[in-house]
């Protein structure tokens, strides 16, 4: 397979955000770095977690 890629200018005016889920990611252009971060509203002694559930398998 033969990929070429061309890069041109780009300008991004206006970016309106309604929303976000769990993980995202918005990249316009280039990127040379992500740096990841993460932010929460939830005490540490409420969070609880359950054990985890196998999905049967097909066939």
């Amino acid at each position: 397979m033969n990929f070429q890629v061309v890069n041109k200018g780009i300008c991004v005016g206006e970016i309106r955000v309604i929303g976000v889920s769990i993980s995202s990611v918005l990249l316009i252009g280039d990127t040379e770095q992500i740096v990841l971060s993460s932010i929460t509203d939830t005490p540490p002694e409420s969070v609880t977690t359950d054990q985890l559930i196998p999905l049967a398998s097909e066939g």
